[in-house]
């Protein structure tokens, strides 16, 4: 199933990550070789995209079924523009749990030649061109002394961040994505003053094929993981609620909240970097979404000693929300498709004690009887389940509470949670079903089961 090499990392974060999935209790549960398995399946399954893209439908604007016939038309426009072929078939399905998502299948690792020409690009640039989209200028690092608009060229990801921009050639360490058509000349891109924008290299045989979204329906189709999409629902935000979302950027979940509450009630979304706000309210008012207000606050200090003040902005009184989200920021160890991750190993464990600043905080927000959702998109035990069993401790007055939906598995063994409080978790493990959910796998099963890396936990506060 690959066909570029495992996602890269720094050898210290490698041995880290397996001594956390060859832990004692995981040992102990399945054995080292299974557990090995899981492993180096893992590594291999983050460098590639999931088989299918998510869209999560406007349904507070639409109908899911209208929005599903529109979209199929705009997808189908859009191929018919690049594609020789007469007939063209876009398959859209809804998922069969989740109201408000729609699946589309992506076509890969398809067989595409390398040319000799060709372009170097950042990783961030390379994993978003396995996801469909083009190459934007800025991404790209290095191209041939000569290239002008309309050469046919190969396009690499730089592994490890060692490319020079503006470098003729690259040897290092790199992954093929595909080929695609220069849409400017070289001197363009490195050769300006101003700094070039738009689209660098039309892809036109990708590695993975899947629909570019880019101007397609984007009030009523936003692009959003699954497990994204599922946390909202896990939230269950109700018509007439106050709800915080405390590190809300780029907008996805605060605005899938205001929307599953019909736009009804009061979604407090903060967010401690300013440049990030703007993106924030863009969202919420292309989906007509009145509900939500956005505040460039750290949500660590969220919580105001004064109970009786009269401003609306943070920090909030104690017990201000009736629901609150917490999406934290993590290491992103399950971000697919992610062929590098420079890090080192103290970045990467900087993210737990942030985590637990903004669990007091959360705590404290919440009302009695309130629900809370810790959420991330990595994969270790440290900021996941090892928070959960912190947490438990921590605050006597929190309980786990089920899921629903709960499609994704339970908890990771190795914090010492009990097999019933690993029931109650949601752990979205790519890994244990990266041999098992091939083409040939119906679309929700591999759906629920080919996803990112992303872990939730639902509490009640008694």
């Amino acid at each position: 199933m690959s066909s570029f090499p495992r996602i890269s990392l720094r050898p210290e974060v490698t041995d880290y990550l397996k001594n956390v999935f060859l832990n004692k209790e995981v040992l102990a549960a399945v054995g080292h070789q299974e557990a090995e398995s899981r492993f180096q399946r893992l590594l291999t399954c983050l460098s590639h995209p999931p088989s299918y893209t998510c869209v999560r439908a406007s349904t507070h604007l639409a109908p899911l079924e209208e929005i599903r016939q529109k979209l199929g038309e705009e997808l189908k426009k859009q191929q018919m523009c690049t594609s020789s072929e007469k007939e063209v078939s876009v398959q859209i399905l809804p998922h069969p749990r989740i109201p408000d998502v729609l699946l589309l299948p992506v076509d890969g690792p398809r067989p595409v030649e390398q040319l000799s020409s060709e372009v170097v690009v950042g990783a961030q640039c390379g994993s978003a061109v396995l996801r469909g989209a083009n190459v934007f200028v800025p991404g790209i690092l290095a191209s041939p002394k000569f290239m002008k608009a309309g050469d046919v060229v190969s396009v690499f990801s730089d592994l490890e961040g060692r490319c020079t921009r503006g470098a003729t050639s690259f040897q290092g360490m790199r992954g093929f994505v595909g080929n695609g058509v220069a849409q400017i000349d070289r001197s363009g891109i490195f050769c300006t003053d101003v700094a070039a924008k738009g689209v660098g290299v039309r892809m036109v045989e990708p590695l993975y094929q899947s629909p570019s979204f880019d101007g397609v329906l984007p009030n009523l189709a936003f692009l959003q993981n699954l497990p994204s999409v599922v946390v909202g629902h896990v939230l269950g935000p109700l018509p007439g609620e106050r709800i915080l979302d405390m590190c809300a950027a780029p907008g996805g979940k605060t605005c899938h909240i205001a929307a599953l509450m019909r736009d009804q009630g009061e979604v407090v979304a903060l967010e401690k970097i300013k440049n990030k706000i703007e993106r924030i309210r863009q969202n919420a008012k292309m989906l007509q979404l009145n509900s939500v207000k956005v505040y460039c606050f750290n949500s660590t200090k969220a919580v105001s000693s004064n109970s009786a003040q009269e401003h609306e902005g943070p920090p909030f009184p104690a017990e201000s929300f009736e629901r609150v989200l917490l999406d934290a920021p993590c290491s992103g160890l399950g971000q697919r498709p992610s062929m590098s991750c420079t890090w080192s190993l103290k970045e990467l464990c900087s993210y737990q004690p942030l985590q637990r600043k903004l669990f007091h905080a959360a705590v404290q927000l919440l009302k009695k009887g309130g629900v809370l959702v810790y959420s991330t998109c990595t994969v270790t035990l440290a900021e996941n389940e090892e928070q959960v069993a912190w947490a438990l401790e921590t605050f006597p007055c929190l309980t786990l509470q089920p899921q629903e939906p709960h499609i994704g598995s339970e908890g990771m063994l190795g914090a010492g949670l009990s097999p019933e409080q690993l029931r109650l978790l949601q752990r979205f493990s790519p890994e244990l079903t990266w041999d098992q959910t091939g083409a040939a796998a119906p679309l929700p099963y591999r759906a629920d089961r080919d996803t990112i890396g992303f872990f939730i936990a639902k509490f009640l506060k008694k």
